[in-house]
């Protein structure tokens, strides 16, 4: 079973509330969720903590995802718990800050990580914000039997990385035409949001926004954001 979880909280210290911050006359997270909903999968689910789930109810409702309320800050737990109740073994893992998140590269990933018999895997060099991993629930079992550290609890899969000798970690270069590896459309700050309102308001036309899109605003004489934070 494969499950596409969204990990979606609305506590951010930096831009509280970003996934409901309005974009393109919809919530932010709406377009993450949309770009996902065509990954093939079996399940989909906005995974939240107890202070945002009633907030996010009526957005997961509209955009036909599940909602799984777990951990506040063991994100790790979240993950584990979310994919025992959903029955997945393959989680899909993308963030509710991402709305320009590539289905289609996503869908690549989760064919390669079939492919290779992979714990984890995904593409390297993409734009920030585009990608997702795709990781083996077993693989995180034992991260989270195992892992005593906060920053691996809080941060998911880098107990995998640490332990590559344990681990199938399948990382690959992306397509040369997708690689700004130095640019980055994720929202985490201010900043980000206008310049992801610029993007969309150039860029929307009431479906989300491909890759290729992302990759020709990016390098259309706009100013995009670095990866450093600043234009």
């Amino acid at each position: 079973m494969i499950g596409v979880l969204i990990q979606v909280r609305l506590g951010s210290t930096r831009l509280p509330g970003k996934a409901l911050l309005p974009l393109a006359g919809r919530p932010l997270i709406a377009h993450v969720m949309s770009a996902l909903r065509s990954v093939c999968a079996d399940r989909w689910a906005l995974i939240t903590d107890p202070d945002s789930a009633e907030a996010l109810k009526p957005v997961a409702r509209k955009g036909d995802y599940e909602l799984f309320v777990g951990d506040a800050h063991h994100v790790l737990n979240r993950y584990v718990t979310a994919a025992r109740a959903f029955d997945v073994t393959t989680i899909v893992r993308a963030t509710g800050d991402n709305p320009l998140v590539s289905a289609a590269l996503a869908q690549s990933a989760c064919d390669l990580h079939l492919q290779e018999s992979a714990d984890l895997t995904g593409w390297d060099d993409l734009p920030v914000g585009t990608g997702v991993e795709v990781v083996e629930r077993a693989a995180l079992e034992i991260a989270l039997s195992e892992s005593i550290d906060p920053y691996e609890h809080e941060h998911v899969t880098p107990f995998l990385y640490r332990r590559r000798d344990r681990f199938r970690v399948v990382r690959r270069p992306a397509e040369g035409r997708f690689r700004v590896p130095d640019a980055r459309v994720t929202v985490d700050t201010e900043n980000d949001y206008r310049q992801i309102q610029r993007l969309f308001g150039d860029c929307y036309r009431g479906v989300p926004i491909e890759i290729e899109e992302v990759v020709q605003w990016l390098g259309g004489g706009q100013k995009p954001i670095r990866a450093g934070g600043h234009p």
